[in-house]
């Protein structure tokens, strides 16, 4: 679909309430794989490839976190698509909280997945300076070169499979995509949204993520009103890869209880 100028590159499958995936940085909308398949037969499901990333064109340099937020709104409201269960993990949580902030209407429950309140909101000033540096240099690097070493994305128990299907994504990194959201996530502090969420809010997390540790997870779950906190055991930051019918399992009861409720 043309949004915003770009031509913008989507998965939509099943028929039946609406859920919206959003993949994490140096991926694309292969990364729902799982749940594409695994949800179908219940719900429409759609995951996009964000700008810069599978078939979609490329953002400009110094696209924002709002850009990325209002490119997804266009699209959502281009499907011409009732409000969503958005489900983000790690950088698509991020931005599932920000299209929230910004476009209310379009959300009617949030899923947050092995994510942060940006990372300024969620790891310490350190951390965060040491993140975007890495990513930066990174971004001046070959993708095959990225691909090959990407430490804390999975767990030590993840399958041979979903490590080589997680390196095959990575390699189609493009730099302004990287750079974009390595700054748009680095500046980011979302902590004054979490206590305004009023929708309902699933937090899963692997219990083995090394890169949105166990602490994140829980200061979402003490910050958002009503949320509920799963924890997956054994999987890593890419939860969804690691445990995909634990995660599908999570996801579909969580939609069908906010549907009971009329959500």
């Amino acid at each position: 679909m043309r949004v915003h100028g770009r031509d913008i590159a989507f998965e939509r499958v099943g028929d039946g309430p609406v859920i919206v995936l959003l993949h994490g940085a140096m991926s694309d909308s292969r990364a729902w794989r799982p749940q594409l398949e695994g949800l179908r037969d219940e719900f429409t499901v759609v995951a996009w490839d964000e700008p810069g990333t599978g078939g979609s064109a490329d953002p400009p340099e110094g696209f924002t976190l709002a850009d990325y937020a209002d490119c997804l709104d266009a699209l959502l409201a281009g499907l011409d698509l009732p409000p969503a269960h958005v489900a983000g993990l790690s950088w698509g949580g991020v931005l599932a909280q920000e299209l929230y902030r910004r476009h209310p209407e379009r959300v009617a429950s949030l899923i947050l997945a092995d994510t942060y309140a940006g990372w300024k909101g969620s790891l310490p000033e350190e951390e965060v300076r040491a993140r975007v540096a890495a990513g930066l240099r990174q971004a001046d690097l070959p993708a095959q070169e990225i691909a090959e070493n990407w430490p804390g994305l999975l767990s030590e128990y993840a399958p041979a499979d979903v490590v080589e299907e997680v390196r095959a994504m990575i390699a189609r990194t493009r730099p302004v995509s990287l750079r974009c959201v390595v700054r748009a996530v680095g500046a980011c502090d979302q902590r004054d949204l979490l206590p305004r969420i009023a929708v309902p809010t699933l937090l899963l997390w692997g219990d083995a993520d090394a890169r949105s540790p166990r602490s994140v997870a829980e200061a979402f779950h003490a910050a958002i009103p009503g949320s509920r906190l799963v924890l997956i055991p054994g999987a890593g930051h890419v939860s969804n890869l690691e445990a995909p019918e634990r995660f599908t399992a999570e996801v579909r009861a969580f939609v069908r209880a906010c549907e009971a409720e009329g959500v």
